[in-house]
């Protein structure tokens, strides 16, 4: 037998045969290293090797769990496609396996890269492994590896660690040959998904490899051809050449510079494009931040008016005469400029309900707007609503407010419960002192 596996078409279960018989499985007793590495049954501190076994240190009987259980099918089949044994593209799972379990001891037949393909898969819980320094601490973190499921690269580790004893061996085969048997049973159809998953998944990294390489050809191709246009640039700059090599050079150069020129064109118009829809794209963006920031203003007032009115009404149901939390205005003569007409005769009943004194004026519409300013003197509190006024009212009912020292406050909406929940906010720097109102 030479030293790469080979295939014929069904030579597989020729290939179990070795030179010396293997020991059983069940012989749990037997499972140990070969090559002389030392592994103890923990019965107390021990100084353990700190060189990590390899596979075929392993004894024989650990390589059918090993194959079977870290790697996958696709796995193992490019490994053996990578080592040029004949009929793997074609073997089923049985014969793969079975290759990898016959690999596993022959170091100089592809196991060395066996253990590398081993290694780079449990990369994760190899390192995590690694920071045991004691048989307690692998244990510990097989025993952990068990209760989250995450078997294979946990054995990988386990079975190749320095500090792994004897006990552990036979403890962790025992459970992965009963887990096998229990998944078997349980997952069939599970296992049919996994399997065409995992042909999937080497399929798709063949088609990624052969993708890689044609990108990379590509790259070589493109390096080339603006080496030879570097080439025919210092050729048509320096060199003396003939007049048909000088055309021959130039038609070239000519022919290449155009492609590269609508090339770039090509992609100066995309580049901006795409810079158009980014633009785009962020004003809408910001567009709708903004709504979306006035739409929640819209919303924190509405609720804040909506619990006003919501407390003023409770208060207002109650039976007893003088109900507590009621809006009382202590007297406040409140200016309303603007508003809807039929809302006027609500807006004074509100005012006077809440033992207040209302002053009304249209803001210029049926009213003078020359009774403004004697109304604004009379009043406490002035107020007016930004949806139903106009700017010339309010221009000049706020000249009036800072030159007597009155306050005013604009209202959102020409609404009751608006009026209310203003009058209710207000109340506290408007009313005032209770010895000050008037009899």
């Amino acid at each position: 037998m030479s030293s790469r596996l080979e295939m014929s078409p069904r030579p597989l279960p020729g290939l179990w045969a070795e030179p010396a018989a293997r020991s059983a499985v069940a012989d749990i007793a037997s499972i140990r290293p070969r090559s002389g590495i030392d592994v103890r049954i923990a019965t107390g501190p021990t100084t353990s090797p700190k060189q990590r076994a390899r596979i075929w240190d392993l004894h024989n009987s650990l390589h059918c769990s090993i194959i079977g259980t870290c790697l996958t099918t696709g796995e193992i089949r490019r490994l053996l496609v990578r080592l040029k044994v004949k009929g793997a593209e074609i073997a089923n799972d049985h014969d793969l396996h079975m290759l990898g379990v016959l690999l596993a001891g022959r170091p100089q037949s592809g196991a060395k890269h066996l253990q590398k393909t081993l290694d780079r898969s449990h990369r994760s819980p190899l390192n995590q492994f690694a920071k045991a320094k004691d048989a307690a601490a692998v244990c510990a973190l097989w025993e952990d590896a068990m209760k989250r499921g995450d078997i294979p690269g946990a054995y990988w580790a386990l079975l190749t660690h320095p500090a792994t004893t004897d006990a552990m061996v036979k403890q962790a085969f025992g459970e992965v040959h009963m887990l096998s048997h229990l998944v078997g049973a349980a997952n069939r159809a599970d296992i049919r998904r996994l399997r065409k998953l995992e042909d999937d998944n080497a399929s798709l990294a063949a088609k990624l490899e052969r993708q890689q390489k044609q990108l990379r050809d590509g790259f070589t191709s493109r390096d080339d051809t603006i080496r030879r246009l570097t080439d025919a640039l210092a050729r048509k700059a320096g060199d003396a050449v003939t007049a048909a090599g000088a055309a021959d050079d130039t038609s070239a150069l000519t022919a290449a510079l155009a492609e590269r020129e609508r090339r770039l064109a090509q992609e100066s118009a995309r580049r901006e494009r795409l810079e158009r829809r980014i633009e785009a794209v962020l004003a809408e963006r910001d567009s709708a931040k903004r709504e979306q920031q006035r739409g929640e203003q819209a919303c924190l007032t509405l609720r804040s008016e909506l619990a006003v009115v919501e407390r003023q009404i409770g208060t207002l149901l109650r039976q007893d005469d003088d109900p507590a939390g009621a809006l009382d205005l202590h007297g406040l003569t409140v200016l309303y400029v603007g508003g809807r007409a039929h809302q006027t005769p609500q807006l004074k009943g509100l005012v006077e309900r809440t033992n207040g004194r209302f002053l009304h004026h249209d803001g210029g519409l049926e009213h003078n707007a020359a009774l403004l300013p004697g109304l604004v003197s009379r009043a406490d509190l002035a107020v007016f609503p930004v949806d139903c006024v106009s700017h010339d009212a309010v221009a000049s009912l706020k000249r009036l407010c800072r030159q007597l020292g009155k306050r005013y406050v604009p209202l959102r909406t020409s609404s009751l419960a608006c009026l209310l929940a203003e009058l209710t906010t207000a109340l506290v720097e408007t009313v005032p002192a209770p010895d000050s109102v008037p009899v």
